[in-house]
């Protein structure tokens, strides 16, 4: 199974459009701040497999955001943590690194994903792999998404042009 892993998309509908046209991926996580309710249902319309989404510190309207979730039955809101379980591995969902790296240190999961700083990581902490996917947003950076393998537990970066 192939996981796309996004995160601060901040309204940037152009590059979303962009990433959604080219994405081959069988589930997607969402890290938080889509920033405006619109973003969310653009990734329901634009993805047809399970969408599990946690909040960021931009999802500021988040009954919009639960009423617009509601209209798509592969989106689920999280709150401002889950944990899943896809294919076997044991995943957590945060929008704040340091959340994310204590989680990771803790060994519970296969896969910690994080966002919030824009900044692009992959990195081994014991047998867990810490994944923060950096932005779609591409204004402080590239625009980038991560996607995750279930099958060798490994991630890469893909930019978004």
């Amino acid at each position: 199974m192939k996981i796309a892993i996004l995160s601060d998309i901040h309204d940037n509908i152009w590059k979303l459009e962009t990433l959604l046209e080219g994405l081959e991926a069988d589930a997607l996580i969402f890290c938080g701040d889509f920033c405006a309710p619109f973003t969310l249902a653009q990734i329901g319309e634009g993805f047809d497999g399970p969408v599990h989404v946690v909040f960021g510190n931009n999802d500021g309207d988040q009954r919009l955001l639960a009423k617009v979730a509601s209209r798509f039955s592969h989106v689920t809101l999280h709150g401002d943590f889950c944990e899943l379980k896809l294919e076997g591995r044991r995943v957590a969902v945060t929008h704040y690194p340091k959340i994310g790296k204590a989680l990771a240190r803790g060994s519970r999961y296969d896969l910690v994903c994080h966002g919030h700083n824009h900044e692009r990581l992959i990195k081994r902490v014991g047998d867990t792999l810490r994944v923060n996917p950096g932005e779609v947003m591409g204004r402080l950076g590239l625009s980038t998404y991560a996607l995750y393998d279930t099958a060798n537990g490994e991630a890469s970066f893909v930019e978004v042009h």
